[in-house]
């Protein structure tokens, strides 16, 4: 089971890959490409599958369900009060809804949520974070990197209309207060799977199969640095997300694999 569940990531990988490259390129060439949609169904299926193959189905399925639970909670209340957010709210661009929420938008967070986690993982390994001091550390890195993504993400998904900031913003029409909210939506993510994943067995994996996460990252870095719709953007990407992603792809490659054990507390 586990060889074609590594098989089918790899399978997802490629597909994800591609579709980041067809984003990368599309000044110069129009190469066949998927709706938002499809690319995010394409990308969740990736990071669920490698998940799967890499911490098995029970805690692939907590992982999923706290990131869906908190991200869909949150939203719903920041699209209603504006307190976590700021005010915003989605327009029908992203399909059916659950209350004032697109379907999709769970999906994104997780799409989004597991690579950022990777990279996170890679960035700490050998330092122990099974105690609750060490998973906090752990939770706020992956915060901010999954937050120094939406950094690059927000003002371009914004401007094409799939939601709308109502007061506009400072930083390319997004408030500020937004990325206060990823940072704390984020954070009770990671800190809440880390502590129900505890005493977690040691996983183990070949380099690169462990790094796919890291690497799909990483190519959504260098696609946001080489094609943006603000070139100022491309400058923040070089920094939120290029930086992080190589250093982890760094500690990958530099030490043994070996999955942080230590994501949850005792």
């Amino acid at each position: 089971m586990n060889r074609w569940l590594r098989s089918a990531a790899w399978i997802l990988f490629a597909a994800t890959m591609y579709l980041i490259l067809t984003e990368a390129v599309w000044p110069w060439i129009h190469l066949p490409d998927l709706s938002d949609t499809g690319f995010t169904l394409v990308f969740v299926l990736f990071a669920l599958v490698h998940c799967v193959a890499m911490e098995g189905w029970g805690r692939t399925g907590i992982f999923f369900a706290v990131s869906a639970i908190v991200s869909y909670l949150l939203e719903e209340i920041g699209v209603r009060t504006g307190i976590v957010f700021g005010h915003y709210h989605y327009s029908d661009m992203l399909g059916a809804r659950l209350g004032h929420v697109p379907v999709l938008i769970p999906l994104g967070w997780f799409m989004m949520i597991y690579p950022s986690w990777t990279v996170a993982c890679a960035l700490l390994s050998g330092i122990n974070t099974r105690t609750i001091p060490g998973l906090t550390c752990l939770a706020a890195i992956a915060a901010c990197v999954m937050t120094g993504w939406d950094a690059v993400m927000d003002p371009g998904m914004s401007a094409e209309g799939n939601w709308i900031w109502e007061n506009g913003g400072a930083y390319f029409g997004v408030p500020r207060h937004n990325y206060f909210g990823w940072l704390l939506t984020t954070f009770i993510v990671y800190w809440l799977a880390g502590w129900l994943w505890r005493n977690r067995p040691q996983v183990s994996a070949t380099r690169i199969f462990a790094a796919l996460p890291v690497i799909v990252y990483a190519f959504f870095a260098i696609r946001y640095v080489t094609n943006s719709w603000r070139p100022p953007l491309q400058i923040v990407a070089l920094f939120s997300m290029v930086v992080p992603s190589f250093a982890a792809l760094i500690q990958l490659a530099l030490n043994r694999y070996r999955a942080p054990d230590h994501i949850g507390g005792r």
